[in-house]
């Protein structure tokens, strides 16, 4: 029997405001000494009382007007009650009935549409360290990190493959770096997803019941625990037993999904309304004025990069997927911003070529994230490309040269001229190396003059091969092609 799995992520997206959600301490609890960053309120002291943070409210409105939410007019905040070593009250202070924002969509295809339920904000949890005294079982605890805001974006479970889920996390990490809301950073913590996977006969609408796969910090991961997950729960249908509801850890290193603990259901959390904090209403005018000052968002941009520099679909939404990398790309064609159309569409297509490939792969090669990091500045990159696109260097001198510039964080140009990498494109020196080619291939004239038209292309091969890649490909063929033209006279 086949089967199709039904996936719904829960995202957890740390912001960055200055200071936490219900109290005044630095939201920097990052490589931190720890509870450094701590005070009544986060410790959940006797007497202490939460005051909410407007900012953190603001950026919870931008995210969901972004994901074409509705907004609240009225919302308020919960206690979430349930019992864990790390939850400094015994609660945690959430959204539950009246979340900020909700019903909303994002679409990850031209033909696939994610609905959101909804945008909600909540506190996040103290750290524990398991382990942490050698040769001892023990686990501590650092506060700096309870009270940092969260958000938590739920999506309906719309998601049907792993293509589809990663399309939907990388689109939401862009949204979130675009609004400059959060670092939206899995490998730093600050964006975490919980996926509900469940399986159902294909072309059916009876669901088995649904598991949940807690706290996975990496893309790969979610991809493989859904994998993962997929198959087990089919195994179990096709033994005759039935899935539990439950929640389970996934095991990276070990490439399998652990069960933890019964699903809880909402009525197992007890919530309640938050009798410290009161019920909020937003004013129109104010959704409004913040509404009015969202950037523009990776999807706006991508269709702005196709029609204004004549770029790709393709090419356009590598280059928006990261901001940093848009922003770079702009500046590198800045120069080109009031020439002809086809003169600016020429240079960004070959900008795009170079960012989307020889500069990606450096990146990943070195383990950088932020192409800021590679201390290349636009305007040296700019440089290049129009010394490639000018045909003073070659493909693999170009190449060479960027990857010079990384290391020695030195100007192209100077590097050709001190390198002596420019190309050759004087007849007379050329000529000199065709003769030597025609000297030692003996075998590829005689098959040329019996007719072989093809071995010019190896000839002019063996140029560039002596040469190091600095010949001129054109004037190369041209000198071959006359010396040969000699030889059959």
């Amino acid at each position: 029997m086949e089967y199709d799995t039904v996936i719904g992520l829960e995202i957890h997206v740390q912001l960055n405001t200055k200071s936490k959600m219900f109290c005044s301490c630095p939201n920097n609890y990052q490589n931190q000494e720890p509870n450094t960053f701590v005070c009544p309120v986060c410790l959940a002291l006797p007497g202490s009382l939460p005051v909410v943070n407007k900012t953190a409210i603001e950026s919870a409105i931008k995210l969901g007007l972004a994901l074409d939410c509705e907004i609240a007019h009225i919302t308020k905040f919960d206690r979430k009650n349930y019992s864990y070593p790390d939850l400094m009250k015994g609660y945690q202070i959430s959204q539950f009935d009246q979340p900020i924002a909700f019903s909303g969509n994002m679409k990850i295809s031209d033909s696939k549409n994610i609905r959101i339920n909804r945008v909600h904000m909540e506190e996040d949890v103290a750290k524990l360290i398991h382990n942490a005294i050698p040769n001892e079982e023990s686990t501590l605890m650092d506060v700096n990190r309870a009270g940092v805001p969260l958000l938590e974006v739920v999506s309906e479970p719309d998601l049907r493959t792993t293509d589809e889920t990663e399309s939907y996390i990388s689109k939401l990490q862009s949204i979130i770096q675009y609004l400059e809301i959060g670092s939206a950073s899995m490998e730093e913590g600050s964006f975490r997803c919980d996926a509900n996977i469940s399986v159902k006969p294909k072309n059916s609408n009876v669901l088995n019941d649904r598991v949940e796969i807690k706290n996975m910090n990496r893309i790969k991961a979610v991809t493989r625990a859904i994998d993962f997950e997929t198959k087990r729960q089919i195994k179990v249908t096709e033994s005759g037993n039935r899935v539990i509801q439950e929640t389970r850890g996934w095991d990276d290193e070990k490439g399998i999904s652990i069960s933890q603990r019964s699903k809880e259901d909402a009525h197992d959390y007890r919530y309640f309304p938050e009798p410290d904090i009161p019920i909020f209403k937003f004013d129109f005018e104010w959704i409004k004025s913040i509404k009015d000052t969202l950037p523009e968002l990776p999807s706006e941009k991508t269709d702005r990069f196709c029609n204004d520099y004549g770029l790709s679909e393709y090419d356009s939404k590598l280059l928006t997927s990261s901001m940093n990398i848009s922003k770079y790309f702009e500046k590198v064609i800045q120069k080109f911003s009031n020439s002809p159309k086809n003169q600016l569409h020429e240079f960004s297509k070959e900008t795009a070529n170079w960012l989307n490939g020889e500069v990606l792969r450096l990146m990943n090669n070195n383990q950088i994230k932020n192409i800021n990091e590679l201390e290349i500045s636009p305007q040296d990159l700019r440089e290049l490309i129009e010394m490639f696109q000018k045909r003073e260097i070659s493909n693999a001198v170009a190449k060479e040269v960027l990857l010079e510039m990384f290391k020695t964080k030195k100007n192209p140009k100077n590097i050709v001229e001190t390198k002596g990498l420019k190309k050759i494109q004087d007849v007379e020196g050329l000529s000199e190396i065709a003769s030597e080619v025609i000297k030692v291939n003996p075998d590829a004239i005689k098959d040329y003059l019996s007719g072989k038209e093809t071995v010019i292309k190896f000839l002019v091969g063996q140029i560039m091969k002596i040469s190091k890649g600095k010949a001129d490909p054109k004037i190369s063929e041209s000198v071959i092609k006359e010396k040969l033209q000699d030889l059959r006279k």
